[in-house]
């Protein structure tokens, strides 16, 4: 089933709405007193809009299988929870939410209960709510419909820009965008006092367990993960992620075939960004028990190679990878035995060559300083804008379509079907 960008705003600020009902219920009941349990300034919990529309978008071939449904949920929901909490420990140094004192926890962000919590929730939300809001959102006029949905994307840009500036303190430099976010918390406040008579501020008393640290881990973070760091990490783990596939292409299956992303060069975007997000989020969990790491890259890993696979699919209309063969797949996305590599590889390099490569990459930043890093940057640009238009040529071209279009010309000089074969020799129409 596809769902129109109209369908997905709908789910998105739906359930970022009965989030935010929800858990300011809880929490005021909890503590006998109003707890806004917002990020931003408006009546939404974001967090929970994002992951409905992730579960919506990726999930709705499981919807057989209420098993893979709710394991499914559970897993990316848990993900999505946890890198929620590391990013916004990131960007501010404090701990938002706090599960330590819970049984089976990790890393105090996400527990066993509440991903159970989460799979039930995902179940409920995929196979019934979601039929329940379109049918809602479809008995509107359509001209109705659509300014409404505008009018929240409006609200929700302005409330969550806003209240990601004021982490910064940047108040006295977007006037009017935060005068405008003024409105929405006091509109915010008066629905709220209809749950609780008590107001009490919005985020530092919403999470009373909150952790500043040092300002030297600080420095250290933003010096060793910033940005030009973080693009070379993509880079290098693309080059080598395409290198480690064809090897092991080459040993399994006795042939040297091409794994790579991109039309120019040996790259796999799948491996550089799992390199870069895995450096972003685990890089200062480093001293941290290895069995830790493994386990968070098992659940990371797994649950970034199923939505890779769900996202290439829907977007080019092929099938890069298929595990149906293996044992303890899911979908012929993901199978427990690679999910395995991603745990030990999370641990490998994070513990072992992560390290090592940081002092390359600074060595090269300093030798070169900016001309590199943005040559660089703008070739992978272009690499990757030229890699999905012939990708998605390659798709209307094999199902019978003339080239109309200027670009869809070049592409059918430049990426004709015997190329393309050649660079995704696995890639096959679903």
């Amino acid at each position: 089933m596809s769902y129109s960008g109209y369908d997905l705003a709908v789910i998105f600020f739906a359930y970022s709405f009965l989030a935010w009902l929800a858990e300011t219920a809880v929490a005021t009941l909890k503590e006998k007193n109003f707890r806004n349990r917002g990020f931003a300034s408006g009546p939404f919990c974001f967090i929970y809009g994002f992951t409905a529309v992730i579960l919506t978008v990726f999930l709705q071939e499981l919807r057989s299988s209420l098993f893979f449904l709710f394991l499914g949920s559970a897993v990316i929901a848990t993900v999505v929870e946890w890198i929620t909490g590391k990013t916004l420990e990131r960007l501010k140094q404090k701990k938002w939410w706090d599960y330590s004192k819970k049984r089976w926890n990790f890393d105090g962000y996400i527990c066993l209960q509440y991903s159970l919590l989460w799979g039930a929730l995902g179940v409920a939300g995929v196979m019934y709510v979601n039929g329940f809001l379109f049918g809602v959102y479809r008995l509107l006029p359509q001209a109705l419909g659509h300014a409404a949905v505008w009018a929240l994307v409006a609200v929700g840009l302005v409330d969550f820009l806003s209240s990601l500036l004021s982490l910064y303190h940047m108040e006295e430099r977007l006037p009017q965008l935060f005068r405008w976010s003024g409105r929405l918390q006091r509109f915010t406040y008066r629905l709220a006092e209809k749950i609780s008579s008590q107001i009490v501020n919005r985020i530092g008393r919403s999470y009373p367990a909150v952790a500043q640290t040092g300002r030297e881990e600080r420095a250290e973070a933003a010096e060793r993960c910033g940005i030009a760091q973080i693009f070379w990490l993509f880079v290098i783990g693309a080059f080598l992620g395409d290198i480690v596939e064809t090897i092991f292409c080459r040993i399994t299956e006795g042939v040297w075939m091409s794994r790579s992303s991109l039309v120019w060069g040996p790259f796999s975007v799948v491996w550089g960004l799992a390199i870069a997000l895995a450096t972003l989020l685990l890089y200062r969990d480093r001293d941290k028990p290895e069995h830790n790491i493994f386990g968070i890259g098992v659940l990371l890993g797994g649950a970034y190679e199923y939505i890779c696979s769900v996202f290439t699919e829907l977007v080019f209309g092929k099938v890069f990878w298929d595990y149906s063969a293996m044992p303890f797949n899911l979908g012929g996305r993901i199978n427990l035995l690679y999910c395995l590599f991603w745990g030990v590889a999370a641990v490998v390099w994070i513990r072992g060559l992560y390290p090592r490569m940081a002092a390359v990459i600074d060595a090269l930043l300093k030798r070169s300083g900016r001309a590199l890093t943005a040559a660089a940057a703008i070739f992978m640009a272009a690499n990757i804008c030229v890699s999905m238009m012939a990708l998605i040529r390659y798709e209307t071209r094999g199902n019978g379509l003339e080239a109309t279009k200027r670009w869809e010309q070049i592409m059918d000089e430049r990426f004709d079907d015997r190329r393309m074969e050649r660079i995704y020799p696995r890639a096959k129409k679903q």
